[in-house]
């Protein structure tokens, strides 16, 4: 293993692009104020707060208060928010409690939906900036397969009909909200796009158990990112479960086609829950990959921060040997069938961009799913009005050559197994 390859660290040189004005205002002023008095961030607030919006009182008991307290004293403590980062907490926290009463509720008064069956999901579980969000939004037209999109992550009650799924009122009030990231950082729109409309991640409907990876992509919280390791993940996926049973109930397809990179390394404790899952690994050059993701994730922190990297987070996503480490397992899990032919497809990044249609049937193939004419024709078309760099690109800087062939050689075993082609 090089030298290179050990400490080379992108965090070090990625700069943040000047926040708009209005942004950099409010924040200049934060510092003046006593912005944990004007925007407080202590449970009993935020509870109170959900209760009183709601009307409800019953959070449910699987034990997630304690990952509640955990996550807000880390935050409190360590992930150093301006006055936008703890508006922005606040909002979210707050939604995420109302989340939790509301699913409760229906619970408590439908008992019927815990007896729902999740059958054979599709869950993409590559790593991210590898194209799992264009593929899960191009797989999406497909009509075999039911997608949770952003709207009915934010608000899950009254769950979706069929009837009302394309005009419900609910799409236009969670566009207004998600999008703040774009006014707060205009460059995230060239990086990922936000909308009420679109297809999300698992992770958009985990915030509400409180314990979940995804909060590690959020906030610099090292005491949290500890704690969560320490933790049992079967508490994560039963919330998982909870959330699509309930979005299912008045409105199924054959599949749910789910994307979760949060679960890459956890593939055997999530089929312990989803025994009939069947997967798609996305792969791409692991150098642009951490390139991207260095970019992607600081500017997530930078929207609640001013020193986004302050807490070190994130070392095995961003260093090549935390990464090789993860692709170790995939290819260990492949040799020993925990991955299993009929339940697992390998999709290169280079051929789904060459050609997307011809990919996804591969892929579905593999899976032993249906994928015929009509399904290829509304794929063809959503391509044909989402042309690449419609909402700009991004640029960014790559690693020194010498650190790129450390690297390389780090990644050497995985791209030969996989044949993930290098991109420069």
């Amino acid at each position: 293993m090089s030298e290179e390859s050990e400490t080379y660290d992108r965090r070090a040189r990625w700069e943040p692009a000047p926040r708009p004005e209005w942004v950099a205002k409010l924040n200049e002023e934060g510092e003046r104020l006593n912005s944990k008095s004007i925007v407080p961030l202590d449970e009993n607030s935020l509870l109170a707060e959900a209760r009183a919006n709601t009307g409800l009182d019953d959070f449910g008991e699987d034990g997630w208060i304690e990952h509640f307290r955990v996550l807000i004293k880390a935050i409190e403590e360590e992930a150093k928010l301006n006055l936008m980062g703890r508006i922005l907490t606040r909002s979210d926290f707050v939604q995420y409690l109302e989340i939790r009463l509301r699913i409760q509720d229906y619970y408590t008064r439908f008992p019927e939906i815990d007896d729902e069956v999740i059958h054979e999901p599709v869950m993409i579980l590559g790593h991210g900036r590898t194209g799992t969000t264009i593929l899960h939004e191009v797989m999406s037209t497909d009509p075999q397969f039911r997608i949770v999109k952003r709207w009915e992550a934010m608000f899950p009650c009254p769950p979706p009909e069929e009837a009302s799924y394309e005009t419900d009122e609910r799409i236009a009030r969670a566009h207004e909200l998600i999008t703040i990231f774009d006014r707060v950082t205009p460059e995230w729109k060239a990086m990922h796009k936000f909308g009420g409309d679109l297809p999300v991640e698992c992770a958009e409907y985990l915030y509400a158990s409180f314990l979940s990876n995804v909060f590690v992509f959020s906030f610099q919280i090292p005491t949290y990112a500890k704690y969560i390791q320490e933790q049992e993940i079967g508490h994560t996926i039963l919330w998982h479960q909870r959330v699509l049973k309930l979005l299912q109930w008045k409105y199924k397809k054959d599949h749910w086609l789910l994307k979760n990179p949060l679960w890459i390394d956890h593939i055997p404790r999530v089929l312990e829950y989803y025994p009939d899952a069947k997967i798609i690994l996305t792969h791409r050059d692991p150098i642009t990959v951490s390139d991207s993701f260095v970019n992607v994730m600081g500017t997530i922190f930078w929207w609640r921060t001013d020193d986004p990297w302050g807490g070190g987070m994130l070392d095995d996503l961003v260093m090549a040997d935390g990464r090789a480490e993860t692709h170790a397992n995939l290819m260990r899990w492949m040799e020993d069938g925990t991955l299993r032919p009929g339940y697992v497809s390998n999709v290169l990044y280079q051929d789904f961009m060459d050609d997307p249609v011809d990919t996804i049937g591969r892929a579905c193939h593999d899976l032993r799913l249906p994928f015929g004419d009509e399904s290829a024709e509304r794929m063809r078309r959503y391509l044909a009005s989402k042309p690449k760099g419609k909402h700009g690109k991004y640029e960014y800087d790559s690693a020194e050559a010498a650190q790129v062939a450390a690297e390389r050689e780090r990644f050497r075993t995985y791209q030969e197994y996989f044949k993930v082609p290098n991109e420069f």
